[in-house]
């Protein structure tokens, strides 16, 4: 090299390093040895020493610089990164075509594209004028965390776009992930340096990405897909498999086993052909992400919730392992319901240690013939709820136990009882059952209930055996001389804890309602019941008719307040409610602010980016609107979250109309336009503020 054009070595290392990072994570095509590559980036990073003003941030020595952050700043997305809806067999696969059929028109030509979906961490990669300025994670789908510099470590991010005329602005998404193979190698170094290991790839991707110190990220083995794109200024992309190759063509790596397909029965059957590959790939897949091709069609498709109508997810088959179940107990739940669970020997199942499955009910153990001692092969429903699924007879050595299940509460020894054409057995000692009086307690004072600050699982069950309480209504009754002396309960914990007991006797009716945990009665249903009665008075002398005259409250929620008010020990809790000055009448509600939505009905179901239930249901009544909790051809809309139930495939199922949060807010609006528009009701900011408008 002349030593007057450092400049110019410096510039062809550059480009040669840029062309191999290519080759090698996105053509998977590599040039040269490992050594020879090295070679060029001892001699880029020694001339750049030498002359440090020709230093640039996009330079390939330049992955890891920043310092170690803090924390990460907060990124609001530009567009909101999209959940997707699931899809479990076939049969689920061929009705989310036929809605995509139904909503285009039988005539639209469609097509699609089939992808892996990596299991790793969903992030968001920012390029100005070909370079990259900001990468964020997926967070919450409206706002990620900034990981710019850590991003920055990834070889197989470029950070110049392979383009001699880049768009002038492009959001890339896509998937940082961690080969198996070298995530083995990290937890073998992790292990032999004494750290903590990671429990599988997602888990080690996420916490590698996320680590303070980019030096760090930059030592372990993540890698990039990219399979979609955000707001893009300088290029005309028309469909998701055009969007594909021209990542390509910007040098960004894209899945090799993308495909795309005019005949749906060739989207099945690549699924299931790719499907058999699973425990042969070089990384975690959960399952395959099917997408409508055209972007018009997605536009015109739209979102419900926060789940593209265009994609679907179809997830694996759950994963199976086979362990030896120790023992089987038994959960009594807030309503009396005894569940049997198993107690197995600890297997690793999807890089998860699994102790504890659930067997469901009675029959479910009889009909499989499950025993105690028996090898079983078990299941994580959707990746997430370990189950039993069987025993393995084969395995049987003779020792193994029939299960008898209980004939009597084991909390309370009280005969269990069963409803002709229930599964379930219960502990018909509703009032008195320390065990159901513990999960009682833990409903009474949870934030959609009661809201009592300094109240939780433990010290429910150390107020219930100690014998501090022995109904909900008993907690409005405790003194500090009933605490002082309790594990953990110093002189101002108490103090915080009454004040905080007083201050709910304010709460309001509906409140109470949901917190005295009548089967069937959620806080919607719980809204309608106080305010069509006005009183807790009103609502115990309800008569089943009268209760199901209430648009919303169906025959099985009105039998059941009417059986949970007959009883006498629910009498006497309301009664010492009443004593200890809590709101039992219903506050009347502010008129409505407009008639933009009088006459229409609305159910809720899933969860809203920043509404609340409580805060959604006020929006629609502010404008005059109805909200009821379940589905009926009469229903007007339904207004659905990520994480939707039964509700959204019923509202399907019956043709009403679908709303996500923004399509409630245009409503409102469009419906409203001469009548002043009622505030919104503020949306929380913390996560653990939104709740899921739970089926009912």
């Amino acid at each position: 090299m002349n030593s007057t054009e450092p400049a110019q070595r410096i510039a062809a290392l550059r480009t040669a390093i840029q062309e191999h990072n290519y080759r090698y994570y996105v053509l998977d095509d590599p040039a040269v040895s490992d050594a020879a590559y090295d070679a060029l980036m001892q001699e880029l990073r020694a001339l750049e020493a030498a002359y440090p003003e020709l230093l640039t941030p996009d330079s390939p020595t330049q992955r890891v610089g920043a310092p170690p952050a803090s924390h990460f700043a907060r990124i609001q997305h530009p567009q909101p990164m999209l959940s997707l809806g699931n899809a479990f067999d076939e049969a689920d696969l061929l009705a989310w075509h036929e809605r995509v059929r139904r909503l285009l028109g039988a005539d639209a030509a469609l097509a699609f594209v089939v992808e892996p979906k990596i299991d790793g961490l969903a992030v968001a990669l920012t390029y100005q004028d070909g370079h990259l300025v900001r990468g964020a994670t997926r967070g919450d789908g409206e706002v990620g965390e900034d990981v710019t510099a850590n991003l920055r470590t990834l070889a197989s991010v470029p950070l110049t776009l392979r383009s001699d005329q880049p768009p002038a602005l492009i959001e890339i998404r896509g998937e940082v992930y961690m080969r198996l193979a070298d995530f083995e190698e990290l937890n073998q170094r992790l292990a032999a340096a004494g750290e903590r290991i990671a429990a599988n790839p997602r888990n080690a991707a996420a916490g590698s990405l996320r680590q303070k110190d980019p030096a760090i990220t930059a030592t372990r083995p993540l890698r990039f897909f990219a399979y979609a794109v955000g707001p893009v200024q300088g290029a005309d992309l028309r469909s998701q498999w055009e969007t594909l190759r021209y990542l390509q063509t910007l040098g960004l790596p894209t899945n090799h086993d993308a495909r795309h397909f005019t005949d749906f029965a060739d989207v099945l059957a690549y699924c299931q052909q790719w499907m058999a590959r699973r425990d042969s790939l070089p990384y975690e897949a959960d399952g395959m992400v099917i997408k409508v091709d055209n972007f018009g069609q997605q536009a015109e498709l739209g979102v419900v919730g926060r789940d593209p109508r265009w994609a679907i997810a179809y997830k694996f088959p759950a994963r199976e392992a086979t362990t030896r179940l120790l023992n089987i107990v038994v959960n009594v739940g807030r309503t009396g319901v005894v569940t049997p669970n198993a107690e197995l020997e600890p297997v690793l199942l999807g890089g998860v240690t699994v102790r504890n499955a659930s067997l469901h009910n009675d029959d479910y153990i009889r009909q499989r013939d499950i025993r105690i001692g028996d090898m079983v092969v078990i299941k994580r429903a959707g990746d997430v709820i370990p189950y039993v699924i069987g025993p393995v007879i084969s395995q049987r050595t003779g020792t193994e136990q029939p299960y008898v299940f209980p004939k009597h509460c084991p909390a309370c020894d009280t005969p269990l009882e069963r409803v002709e054409g229930e599964a379930a057995w219960r502990c018909p000692n509703f009032g008195i059952c320390p065990a159901q009086l513990v999960r009682r307690v833990e409903h009474f004072v949870s934030r959609s209930a009661m809201d009592i600050v300094g109240i939780g699982e433990k010290q429910a069950e150390l107020f219930v055996t100690q014998g501090v309480i022995n109904d909900v209504a008993d907690l409005y009754y405790v003194k500090s001389d009933d605490l002082a002396g309790m594990e953990g309960f110093g002189s101002r914990r108490i103090a915080n804890l009454l004040q905080a007991i007083e201050q709910s006797k304010q709460r309001p009716l509906e409140r109470l309602i949901v917190g005295l945990g009548i089967r069937y009665v959620g806080s919607v249903a719980a809204q309608l019941l106080a305010r069509h009665l006005g009183s807790l008075d009103a609502l115990m002398n309800a008569t089943q008719a009268e209760l199901e005259e209430i648009e919303g409250i169906g025959p099985v929620a009105a039998a059941s307040i009417v059986d949970f008010f007959q009883r006498p020990e629910e009498q006497q809790v309301i009664a010492k409610l009443r004593a200890a000055g809590l709101t039992l009448t219903a506050t009347p509600p502010p008129p409505p602010q407009s008639d933009g939505l009088a006459g229409k009905t609305f159910v809720l179901t899933g969860t809203l980016p920043t509404l609340t239930r409580e805060a959604a249901a006020a929006l629609i009544q502010a404008h005059g609107g109805k909200v009821t909790s379940s589905v009926t051809k009469k229903t007007s809309y339904v207004v659905a979250g990520a994480d939707a139930g039964s509700k959204l495939a019923k509202a399907q199922e019956l043709g009403i109309p679908l709303l996500d949060e923004d399509g409630l807010r245009a409503l409102v609006a469009a419906l409203d336009a001469k009548t002043p528009s009622a505030p919104a009701p503020e949306a929380n900011s913390a996560p653990d503020s939104q709740l899921r408008f739970e089926d009912l």
